[in-house]
């Protein structure tokens, strides 16, 4: 499957790597390192020179008990860094953005997908979107970020979270969005246990079924913590074995901190399945 973002078309049924550039002053693991647009760039050609093929600019943060920004802030901190990075890099822009502003002024200046973690839930989202007509990436959080982590229940995770992006695909879409344009991610780390996240990446290939190409990001996040009992900057390893586990289940995005670690592991993974062919 082939997908169009602003002109770069991809094999979505290989496996990318995205870098995460968060240019917010308290992101959960790199809140602050990159919230100058000059500082940013040099991430990004970092990270581009790593073989990233998406590079995710984000503006507001959505940690566990993360405040809200504004609109005007938001379009601050992003609009600059994605204008400099989609003159410069041959890389797919993304937007990590749940903002009908960010997402309308973003695509007018490069920006090649829209990654939305509230799944284009507020009002004017979806119509942004559809204007745009960029590509967009739902994903399922349970609540909100100030408060997505108190108790998270769920009857069944995996058909609960099925189900919630099915909902929101069937609402995009009767707004004029192609489902050619739908990535769909399970949402790890928001609004779930540790059990629920294990549950769901054990049981990737059954989101699979849904018929829209996975984007996940479990880098460096909290459940790596609670399995190795080691500290956000420690988690590397962790963050690169659950990146391959992702691979091997057939994600077509992985959307990581440690972009060369990663893009070596997403290697071995397609040589190992090319040799199987």
């Amino acid at each position: 499957m082939e997908m169009n973002f602003a002109g770069r078309v991809l094999d979505m049924s290989r496996c990318h790597v995205m870098g995460i550039l968060n240019v917010t002053p308290d992101s959960f693991s790199d809140g602050g390192r990159f919230n100058r647009p000059d500082v940013a760039l040099d991430q990004a050609r970092r990270m581009a020179a790593a073989g990233a093929v998406f590079i995710d600019v984000g503006g507001e943060s959505t940690r566990p008990g993360a405040a809200e920004v504004s609109e005007q802030e938001e379009l601050d901190r992003v609009c600059p860094v994605v204008e400099a990075i989609a003159h410069e890099l041959e890389v797919v822009v993304s937007v990590d953005t749940s903002s009908p502003a960010v997402i309308t002024e973003t695509a007018r200046l490069g920006a090649g997908l829209i990654n939305d973690v509230r799944a284009l839930s507020r009002d004017g989202a979806v119509a942004a979107a559809a204007a745009s007509k960029l590509p967009v990436c739902l994903m399922h959080m349970k609540g909100k970020p100030r408060d997505m982590q108190v108790q998270p229940r769920y009857d069944n995770v995996l058909r609960e979270v099925s189900a919630f992006l099915m909902a929101r695909v069937r609402e995009v879409e009767a707004a004029g969005i192609a489902p050619e344009q739908v990535l769909l991610d399970p949402g790890f780390g928001f609004g779930k246990s540790l059990q629920h996240n294990l549950q769901l990446l054990a049981s990737m290939e059954q989101l699979q079924v849904l018929g829209y190409p996975l984007l996940v990001g479990l880098s460096r996040k909290s459940m790596l913590g609670h399995i190795t009992d080691r500290e956000v900057d420690e988690r590397l390893s962790a963050s690169v074995a659950v990146a391959t586990i992702a691979a091997m289940k057939g994600a077509s995005v992985i959307r990581v901190h440690d972009v060369p670690e990663t893009v070596d592991a997403v290697k071995v993974v397609a040589a190992m399945e090319e040799s199987a062919q």
